[in-house]
């Protein structure tokens, strides 16, 4: 097993005054190739502003959700406090400008200039089914398309 691996930023998350994109370094540009007709991608950041010594060790989380039990495994949750501060989000596609290497959507849960790491396209076969979760998150949306409306606020202990 390797100690160290080595991972680089292949552009950066930008999200400001309301306008949401990610801006691929020149260098892998080319890598968007063919990407038109796909309608979500899944979006590999760092989470940089989470990346402090102590945080990568909270592996328990008192009760991040109201309904949730009073401590959480930190991969029991999709907190942005990680061992690796490595997160995923899955967006919609609304442009591609392959030319300036710019990805816009219309939401993405990353902070300004945060590093990006990956762009995956989503694929019909990657959706699973029967997917069963816990009762404390069970009443959550089944889909990115109804969690846009769903009270998330109501959620969240913090």
């Amino acid at each position: 097993m390797k100690n160290s691996i080595q991972v680089n930023s292949i552009g950066s998350i930008h999200s400001e005054n309301g306008l949401f994109y990610i801006q691929v370094k020149d260098e892998y540009k080319e890598g968007l190739t063919s990407l038109n007709g796909f309608s979500k991608l899944q979006v590999v950041w760092w989470g940089d502003l989470f990346d402090a010594s102590k945080e990568r060790f909270e592996l328990i989380i008192d009760q991040p959700y109201k309904s949730s039990p009073k401590e959480v495994g930190v991969f029991a949750t999709r907190s942005q406090f990680r061992p690796n501060p490595i997160l995923i989000t899955t967006i919609i596609v609304e442009k591609i400008d392959f030319e300036k290497g710019i990805i816009y959507t219309p939401y993405i849960d990353a902070e300004n200039d945060t590093p990006l790491l990956d762009i995956k396209p989503y694929h019909l076969y990657e959706r699973v089914e029967n997917c069963v979760v816990p009762e404390w998150c069970n009443h959550w949306p089944s889909s990115s398309e109804n969690a846009a409306s769903f009270d998330w606020a109501n959620e969240f202990n913090f």
